[in-house]
Parts: C-alpha cells; structure tokens; sequence
C-alpha cells in the first residue's frame, strides 16, 4: 500500500467482528492467520479483556473492505490506531493500566 488507509469504512461493528475472530482463533492462529504480531506498548480494552489495537483494526479494515493491509502499511500508536479505535468508541489503554 502506497500511502495510509481511510479509516471512515470501518465500524464498531467490524471491530467488535474482529475481535470475536480473535476470541475465537486465539492469539497466536489469528496472528498467523491475519499477519499481525502481538502488541507492546497498547491494549484494546473490551468486556475486561485486552486485545492488541493493531492486529484488530488491521483486521476489521479487512472486514469492512476486503482489503487485507500489512502491519507496515498503517501506525499502531497513539496517531494510528489508537487514535482511529478511540474515534469508533473504544478504549485503548497503555500496557502497564489497570484495566479501563
């Protein structure tokens, strides 16, 4: 991908999708599966469990689009998608939070 993704096509509703995808594959399969890594620094926080932001929203941008994005091709922190799960509703707190 050539410059970064337009955000406005995805929905809580591809999100929350996206997360139930990792539920139900578990970490390391929808990692393999999705071609995203575990998170550092940032985690999805939803139902007092911890996602990782990325992996998500790259995810649910794949869902919303069908268009699959490599973890290079957007930002992950606070300008990327921290930023853009914030903007849908979603909290994202920093690893070393308690629980939001």
């Amino acid at each position: 991908m050539t410059h970064p993704p337009t955000w406005d096509q995805v929905t809580p509703a591809d999100v929350l999708h996206a997360m139930q995808e990792y539920d139900r594959l578990g970490a390391q399969r929808f990692f393999d599966e999705h071609g995203f890594a575990p998170t550092t620094t940032y985690d999805l926080v939803w139902d007092e469990r911890r996602y990782p932001p990325k992996a998500i929203l790259g995810t649910a941008y794949e869902l919303a689009t069908g268009h699959r994005l490599a973890s290079g091709d957007f930002e992950g922190g606070k300008t990327g998608a921290v930023r853009v799960l914030g903007k849908l509703g979603f909290v994202v707190a920093h690893r070393e939070d308690p629980l939001a």
